[in-house]
């Protein structure tokens, strides 16, 4: 191939800069020509596609978020739209295309494949919550973040001697959760994959309680059965023990990648090209313990992600 096109597409995520950075200096360095398409799969209806050069990813390694910007596109969702996106991506030449985000913007992929282009997926969500790798772009960042809220809320939360509910991102992936509440110490951690006993954690605040601990710390994330402000209201009836819930939200979403992040969109945004320079079919780049994989992108939407159990023991043990 020489002419390919690339999106960001879906919620943001710490690392896609570097992802796009290296899409667009590896193509440059097979001699292809690489296109810009703003706001995701909108923008492509739309023909926000301009060409890119050296330059035009320079000094992005180290941002958050997407210089490309990027939308959800409900027109995107109608067959004929996506007919149209095949017509504006034929206008322009383009032969493949590597599309930055989650299981979303992979399914809006997919429809393209159907009507003939080639494309290429790189994991860009914090959610880690794509199945065929083992971590997604953004992640590692995210966890920093929630990590570094875990601690400055322990201090006020140790001060007032209350007990404080933490509710982090993860509609159907508790791993954000799960990760930042280990590392960070917390007290209990909840998750979409594990039930909720309510009662079960009433009695291990009162049991720290009892035992002369004057804070507690449960994270929580969102797509949890139970809506924070009930399990607040519970906490505090049961154990008389003053709780209140923070919502860091968005601020999950930004701020400078960590090495980690910028690593794996760095050597799998690279990948991602050289598949289509190789006129390769269309695939989805990952990771598996310390190599870079590709899978068949029908495939990679297929397998589901499994809970890692033993990190959640482990978590429950520590606790």
């Amino acid at each position: 191939m020489k002419r390919i096109g690339v999106l960001t597409s879906g919620g943001d995520a710490p690392g896609m800069n570097a992802a796009l950075r290296a899409v667009v200096r590896t193509g440059l360095s097979l001699d292809m020509e690489v296109y810009g398409i703003s706001h995701g799969f909108e923008g492509l209806l739309d023909g926000e596609i301009e060409k890119m050069e050296w330059r035009s990813v320079g000094d992005i390694l180290q941002r958050g978020g997407t210089i490309l910007r990027t939308a959800r596109s409900k027109r995107f969702l109608e067959a004929k739209w996506q007919d149209h996106a095949m017509n504006i991506l034929k206008a322009f030449g383009i032969e493949g295309l590597v599309v930055i985000g989650g299981n979303g913007s992979y399914t809006g992929g997919l429809k393209l494949v159907d009507r003939g282009m080639t494309v290429v997926g790189v994991p860009g969500t914090i959610d880690n919550d794509l199945g065929y790798t083992d971590y997604t772009i953004g992640f590692d960042t995210a966890v920093n973040t929630v990590l570094t809220l875990i601690s400055n809320i322990r201090d006020t939360s140790t001060s007032h001697e209350r007990a404080t509910v933490i509710e982090v991102m993860g509609r159907h992936c508790g791993d954000i959760a799960l990760h930042a509440g280990l590392t960070g110490g917390a007290d209990y951690i909840l998750i979409p994959e594990i039930p909720v006993d309510i009662n079960k954690v009433c009695m291990e605040v009162l049991r720290g309680k009892h035992a002369g601990k004057g804070h507690s710390l449960i994270v929580k994330a969102e797509g949890v059965e139970i809506p924070t402000d009930e399990l607040v209201k519970t906490l505090e009836e049961v154990t008389g023990m003053e709780t209140r819930a923070v919502v860091p939200g968005y601020i999950q979403r930004g701020g400078s990648p960590t090495e980690r992040d910028r690593m794996l969109a760095s050597l799998t945004g690279s990948k991602a090209v050289r598949l289509l320079y190789e006129d390769a079919r269309s695939s989805a780049v990952g990771i598996s313990g310390s190599e870079i994989i590709a899978c068949d992108l029908e495939k990679a939407l297929e397998i589901k992600r499994e809970f890692n159990q033993q990190i959640y023991d482990l978590a429950v043990l520590l606790s």
